[in-house]
């Protein structure tokens, strides 16, 4: 029998249903404040600057991954930097004031490392408090 979590399903619930409200509220606001055309502007721009930061960032992480596998080393700090760009892309593209906030700090070095930090010291309690199973396939 699995755990249950029910505060995590309420974040589930705030994350997927209070967010677009939120958002909406906010665009409509702007809209009201600076007009429509200059709203979809900034949403606009906002897409193009921040689709072009990523996939720069997103090129050097691929490039730092790939030389830490020539030496030898697993990228894992690369890999959650690329996990993290992935995120802040999929933010950056989502109209929206607060996901674009929230995309513009994911392209921060700094926030990224923080974060990683965080849900890296996540991950290995979770890790050592359930045993994980590997299973090897071999044809």
């Amino acid at each position: 029998m699995g755990r249950r979590y029910p505060v995590v399903g309420m974040y589930r619930i705030l994350l997927f249903v209070g967010l677009p409200l939120v958002e909406m509220a906010l665009l409509i606001w702007a809209g009201d404040a600076v007009g429509i055309p200059l709203t979809l502007g900034i949403i606009f721009l906002t897409g193009v600057v921040g689709a072009a930061l990523v996939k720069r960032q997103g090129v050097a992480v691929w490039q730092d991954a790939r030389r830490r596998l020539a030496e030898g080393v697993i990228p894992t700090r690369e890999l959650a930097h690329g996990a993290m760009l992935l995120v802040a892309g999929a933010f950056l593209l989502t109209p929206g004031f607060l996901t674009d906030l929230t995309g513009f700090a994911l392209l921060v070095p700094a926030v990224r490392e923080w974060l990683r930090g965080r849900f890296g010291a996540r991950f290995t309690r979770s890790l050592e408090s359930e045993p994980a199973r590997v299973e090897v396939w071999r044809a």
